[in-house]
């Protein structure tokens, strides 16, 4: 007698793959990068305006809205959408990352722990955004750091240090020929506790804001609005944990460098991220942490919606396709 393999019964839908979650969270992400990285440009420019200065020193920019209209009128468009391209491929990689590896390691974590693989322990949430977004942070830092880098570069009202690069890829040659591998990951120290800080509460308050909205009945599961408000709390979360963190990467990557005596090249303002935390709290005061907090956070607002709200829409896109394909 022949012993059949089980199968799935008709009508079960497959889990998404590790790789399909990537790839489909980054699609995603790039969706909202491309109407979040204007206000991208303008919190970059705000956290270095007055870097080290007592005081804050003289101001280039008022608000973000004055960034907006001088980096409209004196740029154009480039300007605004200056490190849009290493935008992408960074958001591929980090919410890739952090969007297709956050349910693995949760449910590996719960199962690790004794837990049912589909039970939302806030413990194991918060350990699975944060160990997923460092992941990306480590792919990504490279394409972050010329990201930045690109963003504050002004040929007309520049504030902090200036990289001027004609690509990425000259850029990435750049740094590589002068710094080699260890320019190329140049404050991952701070990218990972940036990117750590924000994950650990990105999906864990989103998917808690969504059980709530579906389960006390104020919505249903599959409403864009259920999407809409989830990603707004968890937006909001995000920020508040990530600025800090956020003011300090930006710094550590566009700082200025020195070649030792030795030969190694090291930054010329900052060892590390604590490093650059209490000289920017020691010359501009506590509130120098928060620069560009109102620009994040109409970067992070919409950016969060659209990405969770884009990547809930596209899974299901990709699952009725899929379920199309195999009929």
């Amino acid at each position: 007698m022949t012993t059949m393999s089980k199968s799935p019964r008709p009508g079960t839908p497959r889990p998404l793959s590790t790789t399909e979650g990537f790839l489909l969270g980054g699609v995603a992400a790039c969706v909202a990068v491309t109407f979040s990285n204007p206000a991208e440009v303008a919190k970059t420019r705000l956290q270095l305006q007055g870097e080290l200065v007592r005081g804050g020193g003289e101001k280039v920019y008022g608000s973000v809205f004055d960034v907006f209209t001088k980096t409209w009128k004196n740029e154009g468009i480039r300007g605004i959408q200056r490190g849009l391209s290493p935008a992408y491929a960074y958001q591929i990689l980090l919410n890739g990352s952090r969007l297709g590896f956050y349910e693995p390691i949760r449910r590996t974590v719960n199962q690790f722990v004794g837990l049912n693989a589909k039970e939302q322990s806030p413990f194991t949430s918060v350990f699975a955004g944060a160990a997923s977004g460092a992941v990306g942070a480590v792919l990504g830092n490279p394409l972050f750091l010329i990201k930045a880098r690109m963003q504050a570069y002004s040929p007309t009202l520049p504030v902090g240090t200036q990289h001027h690069y004609k690509s990425s890829w000259d850029a990435l040659k750049t740094i590589y020929q002068r710094e080699r591998f260890r320019g190329l990951v140049r404050g991952v120290d701070a990218a990972i506790l940036r990117t750590s800080m924000g994950s650990s509460v990105q999906l864990p308050t989103y998917n808690w804001t969504k059980n709530q909205l579906v389960s006390r009945g104020i919505l249903p599961a599959d409403s864009i609005w259920t999407y809409l408000a989830s990603s707004s709390v968890s937006g909001v979360c995000v920020l508040v944990m990530m600025q800090p963190a956020d003011t300090t990467l930006t710094r550590m990557y566009n700082q200025p460098t020195t070649q030792l005596p030795s030969g190694r090249i090291v930054g010329s303002l900052y060892k590390n991220p604590i490093d650059c935390l209490w000289k920017t709290v020691r010359a501009e005061g506590p509130l120098a942490l928060y620069k560009g907090s109102t620009a994040h956070f109409l970067r992070i607002a919409p950016h969060t919606i659209i990405t969770l709200t884009a990547n809930d829409v596209i899974i299901g896109l990709y699952k009725r396709l899929r379920r199309g394909t195999v009929a």
